[in-house]
């Protein structure tokens, strides 16, 4: 649906589903945007100390006049509240407003605005409702939209959370000129992920557009957008609480949660800084087993590093660059137990591909024995019922028959 310069669809969840409006200045429409969701109840604006000083009084003079009681509560920017002491405190102070199950929370923010918002909601009396506003490129593409909410633990990135649905998503794109261009650069990569999940026009179209989209042109960012959104929509539709299909949205997730958890969640690598070398790590991860083009692996690589994204180790911060820390980290992230999509056909379309006992150190510290060995570690592959034979723990080569195709044998991952 397209009402002047906003356009809108929808997340298909039967009596769950949600809307989501994508257009510039729609702060200022709030009010006529939100009505059916706030109308009457008390509601509560969730904003970060960047974002609140810029949008939050602006937000709550368009719906005060539609709201019972409307209050204002703020978290500090960074992922250090996105943690079980910031989502304590969080909770103390909203049960401190005196809400009731008629409450609604908005997030007006980024990422960590949104998931520790929607993870509150989802659990604050045992449920109450949610509206997203997104306010960075990453979280109107990606983490605002298919009720995936949490925090972080020591162990790893999302570990503690629910599946908890918006009831509305307004992206707006106007809300992006305050960004830093890092901060775009960063929402990017889980941008261009969509065209790597099955739409090789959607990464073509980007390999062209990719630096108007940063440069904000609204057009081609508003095209971004909504087909970021889209695609999300119709996955999640399918699979909402990511037993099959949804899995593929995890691309790069498995490597660039470990990285992102080795950095410590101190800033020095953004989450989607790290979606970007992993998404090039799980190419070439999937490049070696045989099953991923090393012309796609590579064309992938090309664009994110044209776009001035990490696509190797060395372009990580110092500190990062030499450690083996991450074998540990890659087997208890959320997305440890299955490796998402590492299988991508000559359309660049994937398929999920399970791997478990990830034990690889990516180019890590190359010199020591104990990385060399990480990256020589079988891998059980598994597709369709199928286990590849393990590469051969020396070289890493995956065993072929006299054809030169992977090896497969019947069975399951134990």
């Amino acid at each position: 649906m397209t009402d002047a310069h906003i356009t809108s669809l929808q997340v298909p969840l039967d009596a769950r589903s949600y809307p989501i409006h994508i257009g510039s200045n729609l702060l200022d429409q709030a009010d006529r945007l939100l009505a059916e969701q706030l109308a009457g109840r008390q509601t509560v604006i969730l904003s970060d100390s960047h974002t609140g000083p810029l949008y939050a009084a602006r937000l709550a003079e368009k719906l005060a006049p539609i709201t019972r009681r409307l209050d204002q509560l703020e978290i500090a920017a960074g992922e250090a509240s996105k943690s079980m002491a910031g989502y304590a405190d969080l909770m103390d102070r909203l049960l401190g407003l005196g809400v009731d199950r008629q409450l609604v929370l908005i997030a007006l923010g980024g990422g960590v605005v949104g998931d520790v918002t929607g993870f509150a909601a989802a659990s604050l009396l045992r449920g109450v409702d949610f509206v997203q506003i997104p306010t960075s490129l990453l979280a109107q593409v990606d983490s605002s939209v298919g009720g995936k909410t949490g925090i972080n633990m020591t162990a790893g990135k999302n570990l503690v959370g629910a599946f908890w649905q918006p009831r509305a998503v307004l992206a707006d794109l106007s809300l992006l000129a305050s960004l830093p261009e890092r901060e775009l650069r960063a929402g990017y990569a889980e941008t261009v992920k969509y065209g790597l999940l099955g739409d090789a026009d959607f990464f073509s179209w980007a390999e062209t557009h990719g630096a108007e989209c940063l440069a904000l042109d609204p057009a081609v960012l508003g095209r971004a957008v909504y087909h970021a959104c889209q695609m999300k929509a119709e996955i999640v539709g399918a699979d909402e609480t990511e037993s099959d299909r949804r899995m593929l949205l995890n691309l790069g997730h498995s490597f660039g949660d470990a990285l992102e958890a080795e950095a410590g969640y101190d800033g020095r690598l953004l989450h989607g800084e790290a979606i970007s070398l992993g998404m090039v790590m799980a190419f070439d991860f999937s490049a070696r087993l045989g099953l991923c083009d090393t012309q796609a692996a590579l064309r992938m690589r090309q664009h994110l590093a044209r776009m001035g994204l990490p696509v190797s180790v060395a372009d990580l911060p110092a500190g990062l660059r030499e450690t083996d820390g991450l074998a540990g980290r890659l087997a208890s992230g959320e997305h440890a137990p299955d490796f998402g999509p590492s299988t991508f056909d000559p359309a660049w379309g994937a398929t999920a591909v399970g791997a478990r006992n990830f034990l690889i150190a990516y180019n890590v510290n190359l010199n020591t024995t104990s990385s060399r060995r990480a990256n020589a570690v079988a891998f059980d592959v598994r597709e369709k019922g199928r286990v590849l034979r393990a590469p051969d723990p020396l070289t890493g080569e995956v065993v072929r028959d006299a054809s030169g195709e992977p090896v497969w044998q019947p069975g399951a991952l134990q």
